[in-house]
């Protein structure tokens, strides 16, 4: 991952001004939607590209450690390795970004990542997911716990009452305190969008996010009613942009929650390469969370390679 974001100073004149054209973001919304999506060998170079940029996740209260084996297996092993051959794409060393999983399994993913021999990044969510409502103490030790396990990237929730009720202060406060249990390990934080009521909030929690020192904003847990969608998106990646015009630090973007199908995936590419350019288009600075999409780019590439769709049998997500 690149360098950390140090963060700035809090700067609410910056804040008090924002007000998101709402009409304009749906708008630009639709085109993203209507538009059509690449094809052929084309289509299988992007998607390719999109595994790479794959949190590999498992959030489930019945994770063993067995089944967080097989998750790291896939993780370094994403394509089947015949279908990459016919691509040429075999030696190219294609892995998935990273594996996410909850703080007590972070022990089970590092241990299972040396013993496949690779050096994909675990990340653990924390600071009492998904809900985030738990003593600010206790979240503090989560973070501080997981990172001791092994864990080099930390995806933490946000209190979102702190948005709702406009404390600005308070969540900067917050995130600098998760900025500082993270150590060396990479911050993400999720704002799960879906519960902070307006679109202009949602630029407003991103800014303060990077301010505070988030190396990465991240949509949604996957665990809200309404998750990654690209509005959302639109406002959050030009939060990004005006932070990156305003201080020159480039924080990365994390969709994640609801992104289930390759053609999915091939829009939320498209959208940051149109909003923030190709330099974006890199796990550094751009990562999907997804559980079930591997499923479904792989079974893509599997109908462009032999021009049939696999049966289940044939693409276990082992």
């Amino acid at each position: 991952m690149s360098a950390h974001n140090r963060g700035t100073d809090l700067d609410l004149s910056w804040i008090s001004k924002i007000q998101v054209n709402h009409p304009a973001v749906l708008r630009r919304a639709e085109q993203i939607q209507a538009r059509r999506t690449v094809k052929k060998e084309w289509q299988a170079a992007w998607l390719l590209k999109a595994v790479t940029f794959i949190d590999l996740t498992t959030l489930s209260g019945d994770d063993t450690s067995s089944n967080i084996q097989r998750l790291c297996y896939k993780a370094k092993y994403p394509i089947r390795e015949d279908l990459l051959k016919a691509l040429n794409m075999h030696d190219k060393g294609i892995t998935t970004a990273a594996v996410c999983v909850y703080p007590a399994r972070v022990c089970d993913a590092v241990r299972a990542l040396k013993a496949a021999g690779c050096n994909i990044p675990v990340a653990s969510v924390a600071t009492g997911f998904p809900a985030g409502q738990t003593h600010l103490k206790t979240r503090l030790e989560e973070i501080r716990l997981a990172v001791e396990d092994g864990a080099t990237e930390i995806d933490v929730v946000i209190n979102r009452s702190l948005v709702l009720t406009g404390q600005w202060e308070a969540l900067y406060d917050e995130i600098r305190q998760f900025r500082k249990a993270c150590g060396e390990a990479h911050l993400k934080t999720i704002l799960a969008t879906g519960e902070l009521g307006s679109l202009t909030n949602v630029y407003k929690a991103s800014m303060i996010a990077m301010m505070a020192g988030s190396d990465f904003i991240k949509t949604s847990t996957g665990k809200e009613t309404v998750n990654a969608t690209f509005p959302v998106a639109i406002v959050m990646l030009r939060a990004i942009r005006d932070f990156f015009w305003k201080t020159g630090n480039k924080i990365g973007f994390k969709p994640a929650g609801g992104i289930r199908s390759a053609k999915d995936s091939l829009a939320w590419l498209s959208l940051v390469k149109e909003e923030l350019g190709d330099e974006w288009l890199k796990p550094e600075l751009f990562r999907i969370g997804a559980s079930t999409l591997l499923s479904d780019i792989e079974r893509q590439i599997y109908h462009h390679v032999t021009g049939r769709y696999a049966a289940y049998h044939d693409l276990p997500m082992s």
